[in-house]
């Protein structure tokens, strides 16, 4: 096995022959204790990362190169004494950095130990406004003023509690039948845990993580910040609609060991035949909506931790039907807005009224947990 200059030292002569010349200059003068040639190192890599189509042959050593330099950076701003850098370049090596460097980042993040921003105490407003968010809610009837006009008026999901993994195959995964699979998750950590606002300060509250903010990952407003944990959890509070934040779809217990220990994977997961592919996270304020879309796979598995969740399905057979965007970054999203379902609407010369899908085979489901946050987690099994 490589060790950790091993795998520098090939790095460097790939980044070569990719033309990377003046990373590779920058890159040894930043071993050598040189921080600004650390952070020109690391720009030149930022850079590579947005202007190079991520298939081309050269973007996964980019990726790499990127998580070097932050390891450098992070290394001479810790010995500096600035932690606070250190940890955010880290956090960014990890987000954006390729796969080769992973272990380094890590064991860099676990020497830099609990800094000072987990240690200072959450105020005694925030801790009242994030138990009144979990306690929000708890009535089913109130939560149903939330949905559109006759969102359960369709076919409900079957649910099943702790069923065994032959069955499960048997009886769904097999057959292409979607299951609401009950109490099989009680034991997590994460179901107690996480609702203590000064945990999740404690363990995550200076990691830089990616969010977006707008009313969802389809609207033109939509952007994408680097905030840290502790902004983040503020934000789910907020009023502010216009600030609204999401953690979607970012493998946040890959990059923060301490919250996958709350978690386990369900053994459903081996369904599948093959290795879990991917573990992601959403961590979602009350009113997150996501649109109507399709997953590029076909064997999810979704955990709701906590919160509240409205689930709308559609059988692939009427996907035409849904209108798919023309466009290619959202080719898996439907233009059908589904929050005003009996409004007509113009797609095209077409006008579409959403009542004629109500006829279809929907299934429809409310996920009714603790909180008014959403905190949701996705299971993604590869099939050999």
């Amino acid at each position: 096995m490589a060790t950790g200059g091993e795998k520098r030292a090939a790095l460097l002569r790939q980044i070569t022959e990719e033309g990377g010349f003046a990373f590779v200059a920058s890159a040894e003068k930043a071993a050598a204790g040189d921080l600004r040639a650390a952070e020109a190192a690391r720009e030149m890599a930022w850079e590579q990362l947005h202007s190079a189509p991520r298939a081309e042959a050269g973007a996964a050593a980019w990726r790499d190169a990127y998580a070097l330099a932050c390891l450098h950076v992070a290394g001479l701003r810790a010995a500096a004494g600035d932690r606070s850098a250190a940890l955010r370049a880290l956090d960014m090596g990890l987000i954006m950095g390729g796969g080769l460097l992973r272990a380094e980042l890590d064991d860099a993040i676990a020497g830099l130990g609990r800094g000072e921003a987990a240690a200072v105490p959450v105020a005694d407003g925030d801790v009242q406004r994030w138990e009144e968010g979990i306690a929000r809610g708890r009535d089913l009837a109130d939560v149903l003023k939330l949905l559109p006009v006759n969102s359960l008026s369709c076919k409900q999901i079957e649910r099943r509690s702790c069923i065994s993994l032959e069955a499960f195959i048997r009886d769904y995964f097999l057959c292409e039948s979607p299951v609401i699979l009950s109490g099989c998750i009680e034991h997590w950590p994460a179901r107690t845990k996480w609702k203590d606002i000064k945990y999740l300060q404690s363990i995550a509250g200076d990691r830089t993580i990616p969010v977006q903010v707008g009313k969802n990952y389809a609207c033109t407003e939509l952007k994408q910040e680097l905030i840290t944990f502790s902004q983040f959890l503020e934000r789910m509070w907020s009023s502010d609609s216009a600030n609204l934040a999401c953690l979607a779809q970012h493998q946040l217990f890959d990059q923060i060991k301490e919250l996958h220990e709350d978690i386990s994977v369900p053994e459903y997961c081996l369904a599948g035949g093959g290795k879990l592919q991917s573990l992601n996270a959403w961590f979602g304020p009350h009113g997150t909506i996501t649109p109507l879309h399709h997953d590029p796979h076909h064997n999810h598995l979704f955990a709701q931790v906590l919160g509240r969740k409205y689930v709308r399905l559609y059988p692939a057979s009427i996907s035409v039907g849904l209108y798919p965007n023309p466009e290619s970054m959202l080719s898996n999203t439907s233009q059908i807005f589904f929050w005003t379902p009996w409004q007509p609407i113009f797609i095209g010369t077409l006008m579409f009224n959403f009542a004629s899908l109500q006829s279809k085979s929907i299934h429809s489901v409310v996920i009714l947990k603790l909180c008014t946050a959403n905190k949701v987690i996705e299971f993604c099994c590869k099939q050999n």
